[in-house]
């Protein structure tokens, strides 16, 4: 009971004295619900309709074979959707995670792993739990080899992009600067999940869950390494506190 009492008042101070952290615990905590509301929908198939409806809106008329555009706007779209596969992510992350330690910001590198490989394993377990299979409405424009539930592409690039962007924003001082960052890290990410929904190996359902788990994951880990950071400034003011009132 001590050791709880003590994690919650910590935790409390570290949110009154950094409300943006408060307002990210809150924001974490609604996308779960979120993903919570969408998984109720999918498991009673209130989804099924729109998912089609959606993925038939994006092929030729009369021709599901076909996606909708010309022949190099398709292999683009493969090229965005590469930048959510396993592959370039995970050397996304290892070359970002040496060079943070080079840089003798351990913190952050440990945080970016931390964040990425426990996202991994999550995607993993709830493609596993919920054997979703994937569309058979259209041709897939892309290889496939687990499960649809949630979008893994989705989920991993929502996952690492906004955590990188939350790294760089922070060393930057100005306020556009940080914007901008940080609105790169939510655009490449939609632009995966939106690839997949076109390359017809997800429904949109899929992809709306991974966006929505992967943003929550972000946070959640961001406010965890927010809480450990502030605990620790707190912790040595008061200490600093009690050595000059002595």
């Amino acid at each position: 009971m001590p050791t709880i009492h003590n994690f919650l008042k910590s935790l409390f101070k570290v949110f009154y004295n950094a409300p943006l952290v408060a307002g990210a615990m809150v924001a974490s905590i609604c996308m779960f619900i979120v993903f919570g509301e969408i998984v109720d929908e999918v498991l009673e198939g209130d989804s099924h309709e729109l998912d089609t409806k959606i993925l038939l809106m994006l092929r030729e008329p009369g021709n599901t074979d076909s996606p909708l555009g010309p022949v190099w706007f398709e292999e683009m779209v493969r090229d965005f959707t590469s930048l959510g596969g396993m592959g370039p992510l995970t050397l996304i992350t290892l070359t970002v995670f040496v060079y943070l330690i080079l840089r003798n910001l351990k913190g952050h590198a440990f945080y970016l792993l931390a964040t990425v490989i426990t996202g991994t394993a999550l995607s993993n377990l709830l493609k596993i739990g919920f054997d979703r299979p994937r569309p058979d409405l259209v041709p897939h424009g892309s290889m496939t080899f687990t499960n649809a539930f949630p979008s893994g592409h989705s989920f991993m690039a929502t996952v690492v992009y906004l955590t990188l962007a939350v790294i760089l924003s922070q060393a930057e001082k100005s306020r556009s600067a940080k914007i901008y960052i940080l609105s790169l890290g939510v655009l490449i990410s939609v632009i995966v999940g939106a690839s997949r929904v076109y390359l017809g190996v997800h429904w949109p359902s899929d992809v709306l869950a991974g966006w929505v788990i992967g943003a929550g994951w972000a946070l959640l880990f961001w406010v965890l390494a927010e809480y450990l950071k502030m605990r620790n400034v707190l912790k040595k003011r008061g200490d600093e506190d009690t050595q000059s009132s002595g």
